[in-house]
């Protein structure tokens, strides 16, 4: 097939996503070409070291000067983005449409998730929607539809026309996704999620993982845990410093946070603060390459993952694929990528059953090898990227007329 691929990424999770179905669907001999904004991430597993990619020019969103500066930003600068995507993607599926493509496979927005795109396109085209846009509709830490406290004048008029913006947002989100012909989803859960926000039907495309890229090694653990994730509250680094706090201080681990952004400045700062107030040693890293993240999960004792209603659970995956065992809290998406006693500890949401997990591990190092050992075979027979490319090759297939459907892994 002759596939055109379109995103607006930031690094992480989405971008390694898309980043292996590209290797993965060239490796099968298709022809792919890839268009994004200008403003996505290009430094982070570039896509361009692959295929051709056409970067397009995201016009500056216009928003007038006269209005004060928090209409400016929460009200007429968002939607102006709107509009400015929406003529990206124009010019996008114009030059897609000009290439007598099968197919177009169109990964998430950074702003509005569910793409413009859509809506242009002509040819046969697949969505694959890792969640939804979960600010709109999850309490973060409340959700926007909720009316605030009593306030000034202007405060109720400032709230009522953010809420307006809000409302558009998820009316354009749901226009957009409602464009494609097929969507699909990274777990159950997500189907889920898609279903209740959007009123979306999807089909369950397991992602996989680059066993190539995380080899497991023969050497001595160290005493340290690693978290994986931006540093938000949403990946739950708060949560884990609180939870390794309560481990004895005789065997607590130092804990090693790796991530590609951050929330704010402030957060971080709060964080280290938090750490040092529990008597956890916190190392944060941030934007290191794939080679020293693969060091540090060859050399780590425990991975604590612990995201706040995560739609899959790449990183868990990851780790277990270097022999390292996985605590996690059981939630999301987590409850379908990992098995407890197999990848590692899934546990409740709780510091105590946290801790007690990986004070558990830390205190019988035989058992966290054996675990660790467990876990990695069981992700190269079950979550490898050559079955996560069967999959989502047949899901292509069923949707372009120039596919052909190859077998399912079993």
């Amino acid at each position: 097939m002759k596939i055109a691929v379109w995103h607006n990424l930031p690094s992480g999770g989405g971008k390694r996503a898309l980043h292996d179905q590209v290797r993965g669907l060239l490796a099968r001999g298709h022809t792919i070409e890839v268009w994004c904004p200008e403003t996505s991430d290009s430094r982070y597993l570039p896509l361009s070291e692959l295929v051709p990619e056409h970067r397009l020019p995201l016009p500056q969103p216009k928003s007038s000067s006269l209005l004060p500066r928090p209409f400016r930003i929460n009200i007429t600068e968002r939607l102006a983005s709107l509009r400015a995507i929406e003529v990206h993607a124009r010019e996008a599926a114009a030059q897609i449409e000009r290439g007598e493509f099968d197919l177009a496979l169109i990964h998430p927005c950074l702003r509005t998730f569910a793409p413009y795109i859509g809506r242009f396109l002509s040819i046969p085209k697949v969505l694959y929607l890792q969640e939804p846009n979960r600010p709109l509709y999850e309490a973060h830490p409340r959700l926007h539809w909720v009316a605030p406290e009593s306030g000034s004048v202007v405060r109720t008029l400032l709230d009522l026309a953010y809420l307006q913006v809000r409302r558009v947002e998820a009316r354009e989100e749901a226009t957009n996704v409602h464009a494609y012909d097929k969507v699909l989803s990274n777990s159950y859960f997500s189907r889920e999620s898609l279903l209740r926000s959007y009123g979306v039907e999807s089909d369950v495309c397991y992602l996989g993982v680059n066993t190539e890229r995380l080899p497991l090694a023969d050497t001595p653990r160290e005493p340290f845990a690693i978290g994986l994730g931006a540093f938000t509250k949403e990946k739950g680094l708060d949560f884990v410093i609180e939870s390794l706090g309560k481990v004895s201080a005789s065997i607590r681990p130092r804990l090693i946070w790796v991530g590609n952004s951050a929330w704010g400045s402030s957060y971080k700062e709060e964080m280290l603060k938090l750490a040092q107030e529990r008597g956890v040693v916190f190392e944060p890293r941030e934007g290191i390459s794939d080679a020293e993240l693969t060091g540090l999960l060859q050399k780590a004792s425990v991975m604590v993952y612990a995201s706040r209603l995560e739609p899959f659970g790449y990183a868990p995956l990851e780790a277990a694929c270097c022999g390292t065992p996985v605590v996690a809290v059981q939630e999301g998406g987590m409850r379908e990528s990992l098995v407890d006693g197999v990848t590692g500890l899934v546990v409740p949401r709780t510091h105590e059953a946290v801790a007690g997990a990986v004070a558990s591990l830390l205190s019988n190092p035989e058992r966290a090898r054996s675990l660790g050992c467990t876990a990695a075979s069981y992700v190269r027979q079950h979550w490898s990227l050559e079955a996560a490319t069967d999959r989502l090759e047949a899901a292509l297939a069923r949707v372009s007329p120039a596919g052909h459907t190859p077998p399912l892994a079993s």
